[in-house]
């Protein structure tokens, strides 16, 4: 009885499987509104790869331009400081003879690494650009991932123009959505897709390739907040610059056919769960598509220091020329945004840095360091700048004080206030909302060469200033970025 049910069985399902062509097995005509949705790594490769040249405007690129300089008058006038040369004798250790230019010289190393050591020259003042949304960051960190790969690429210069928009679009775009410090994390994890997919794009990867470049690159990478808090170190000014190195290095492994996690953002235990909390983008608001790149947004700094204390700057050098004598200082308040007493005020640290990197992010130390000097520069760092008496007196008299209608009027505006009040009584005020180069009133050609002249001063002459700006100002018509690297060396 029992083989008489068992062949029962095995007829039964014969019988089933004869009657198989009756039942639709054909490909599933289900609406693709049904689908699985797209995942953001796959949709920011998806805008990536669709976007091309002609997608942008003159004005932006005009602005891709302007950046650019921006950017190398950075690096050039860094090149000769010990932490820049440090890490540039790091990369040639690790690769010499490569296939990327370090700038500034006719030394060559690996994509990745030259990125990472041009990185530090760019960032090393905190005098490139930035770019304020829930979070405050420097987009400009992204183009020297762009120009390592573009040139061992032999790309035009149209192509790294392109690459360097899609950039700081990702990059904006990121930091416009939601605040991850708050969380304990650092404004470069939001550069690692940035410059992956811009790399990606120069390396002319496939649309499944750029989306396992953003999942390698997230794969071991994170930054974290520390880096900008308490004591700030050397690193505060290479995290970006690392972004950027492993960002190229992701690429390059998504080029040989490797994966990466997946899904980056969304998974069980992927950007979302760990960093970030739940978000959305909408690519088709993306610069290219139905917005403006967000380039055109982004803050040239006069001066180096953090994006958020540049109006403070100005508000306290006017304050400085008005006081007869700093001894006869009462008090000093600073009414400030959230954002600025978050990152510039938040700690006994800031009251009284010790390191360049926690001063160029102090607050305190700025406004107290312009109402002496009437302005500040690389000097305004130095070991006697942080030790000055008259500072160190006048930093006992401050206060920093958020200010609900400042913080109203950012992150499209940085207001700062400074008020003084002296022994006699008087009050002397000052309020800066903004400054030529912040996002809606761009510098012109000639501020931005102003700028540059500054930047580079003492390592350039104006003549090869000049030289570097008739191909710059053209990039957009370089074949190859060769003739442009030569200009920049830095001859003894």
């Amino acid at each position: 009885m029992p083989y008489m049910i068992d062949r029962r069985r095995l007829l039964g399902a014969m019988t089933c499987l004869a009657l198989m062509p009756a039942f639709s097995f054909a490909e599933d005509k289900t609406p693709a509104t049904g689908s699985t949705p797209k995942t953001i790594a796959e949709q920011l490769a998806d805008y990536v790869a669709a976007t091309q040249y002609s997608a942008l405007p003159p004005d932006i690129v005009e602005r891709v331009k302007a950046h650019f300089i921006d950017a190398m008058g950075c690096a050039i006038g860094a090149i000769n400081q010990p932490q820049v040369q440090q890490v540039r004798s790091v990369a040639l250790a690790a690769m010499p003879g490569g296939v990327s230019t370090l700038i500034g010289t006719t030394h060559k190393t690996s994509m990745d690494l030259a990125s990472f050591a041009n990185g530090a020259a760019v960032r090393y003042f905190d005098l490139n650009d930035s770019y304020a949304g829930k979070e405050v960051g420097h987009p400009s960190d992204n183009i020297t991932p762009c120009l390592a790969v573009a040139e061992a690429q032999k790309c035009s210069g149209q192509d790294l123009i392109l690459a360097i928009a899609l950039a700081y679009e990702i990059d904006c775009q990121l930091l416009d959505t939601v605040q991850i410090s708050a969380r304990g994390w650092d404004h470069p994890n939001f550069s690692l897709p940035a410059a992956a997919l811009a790399a990606g794009k120069l390396m002319r990867l496939s649309t499944h390739q750029l989306t396992e470049a953003v999942n390698l690159s997230f794969a071991g990478h994170m930054a974290m907040n520390q880096t900008r808090l308490q004591v700030l170190s050397n690193w505060k000014g290479l995290a970006d610059a690392e972004a950027g190195r492993n960002a190229v290095f992701a690429v390059q492994l998504a080029r040989a056919g490797l994966t990466g996690p997946a899904p980056a953002f969304e998974g069980n235990a992927g950007f979302f769960k760990q960093i970030s909390g739940p978000f959305t983008l909408d690519t088709e608001l993306f610069g290219g598509r139905a917005g403006t790149f967000k380039i055109a947004e982004c803050q040239v700094k006069p001066y180096p220091a953090q994006a958020l204390l540049q109006t403070a700057i100005v508000a306290a050098a006017r304050v400085g020329k008005a006081i007869p004598d700093t001894a006869s200082v009462k008090s000093i308040v600073i009414a400030t945004t959230r954002a600025g007493h978050q990152y510039s005020a938040e700690s006994p640290d800031k009251f009284a840095p010790k390191t360049r990197e926690t001063a160029d992010h102090s607050l305190p130390y700025i406004v107290v360091r312009a109402m002496l000097d009437h302005e500040i520069k690389d000097s305004s760092y130095s070991d006697e700048a942080l030790q000055d008496p008259r500072l160190v007196a006048l930093l006992k008299k401050l206060t920093v004080e958020e200010d609900d209608v400042l913080t109203k009027m950012s992150p499209q505006r940085l207001p700062t206030r400074v008020t003084v009040t002296l022994e006699d009584g008087r009050v002397i005020t000052e309020q800066v909302d903004d400054l030529p180069g912040f996002g809606g009133k761009p510098l012109d050609r000639r501020g931005t060469e102003e700028k540059f002249f500054r930047s580079v001063n003492g390592v350039w002459s104006q003549k090869q200033s000049q030289a570097f700006f008739d191909v710059a100002w053209q990039l957009d018509q370089q074949r190859d970025l060769s003739h442009l690297l030569r200009l920049m060396i830095v001859k003894a």
